[in-house]
């Protein structure tokens, strides 16, 4: 099967540092691609390029065969990249619904449409609706964004990113801070989510990780180290000891 997004050594240097180094991966629809590495590894950082809200120094990124590298972030998001961030970046003074019809209607301007309410706009609206359906937030749609819990907030993240009809999606530690449920439900989500969808997920659950991702690539100070399946990545020897802090005995 053809990857969805390939990404061939990809670089990106501030001055003298080289955050990430000639990282070269493949998304499939169809799976969650997992990127873990300790803080300061470049996954943010690679995130963020493959966006395009960080241009690469180096290497080359396409999506379904076409070349995306020189692409900025509003022609990727339409081209089909969706991402959400490590801090919530909801609208807490909306409704779930319209956080959702927001999100669409960023993704589908219409200029010419000056006499129309964004309310009344029958796509936006529709992809809100099958945004909370897929993230099973329709009986929250009414309520006031900033009054849901924690988890509730990082599912509306994700349907707000549905929401933009992506084909990739770019996940920056989607369980961070959630209890025991919350979690359940947020990787009960991305089971739903895979048949449509290429995921790439950067994590530091390493118990969701090796529950939810098909391949795993380790990252160290910007490169990678390894990358494969999750019993591959257990273990591999150089994983334990430079990212599981496990030492290597003679």
């Amino acid at each position: 099967m053809n990857a969805l997004m390939q990404v061939e050594g990809l670089t990106r240097r501030f001055g003298g540092l080289v955050a990430v180094n000639a990282v070269t991966l493949d998304l499939h629809v169809g799976e969650v691609h997992a990127v873990i590495g300790t803080n300061g590894a470049g996954k943010s950082t690679l995130i963020n390029m493959l966006s395009g809200e960080i241009a690469a120094s180096e290497g080359r990124i396409t999506l379904d065969g076409e070349d995306i590298t020189a692409k900025p972030q509003a022609r990727r998001a339409l081209s089909g990249v969706g991402r959400s961030y490590q801090r919530t970046t909801i609208f807490p003074e909306f409704t779930v619904h319209e956080n959702c019809r927001l999100a669409a209607q960023a993704a589908t301007p219409r200029p010419w449409a000056l006499w129309q309410s964004a309310r009344g706009c029958a796509s936006s609206s529709g992809a809100a609706d099958k945004a909370l359906e897929a993230t099973g937030l329709v009986a929250l749609a009414t309520r006031t964004a900033g009054t849901l819990s924690h988890g509730a907030k990082r599912q509306l993240e994700v349907a707000m990113c549905l929401a933009t009809r992506p084909r990739v999606l770019l996940l920056d530690e989607p369980l961070a801070g959630m209890g025991a449920e919350e979690t359940e439900r947020m990787l009960a989500l991305l089971e739903r989510l895979k048949p449509a969808h290429a995921i790439l997920l950067v994590e530091h659950d390493m118990d969701a990780v090796f529950r939810i991702a098909e391949r795993i690539t380790v990252m160290v100070n910007g490169a990678v180290i390894a990358s494969g399946t999750p019993d591959t990545i257990r273990n591999d020897p150089q994983v334990r000891t430079a990212y599981l802090g496990e030492e290597q005995h003679a």
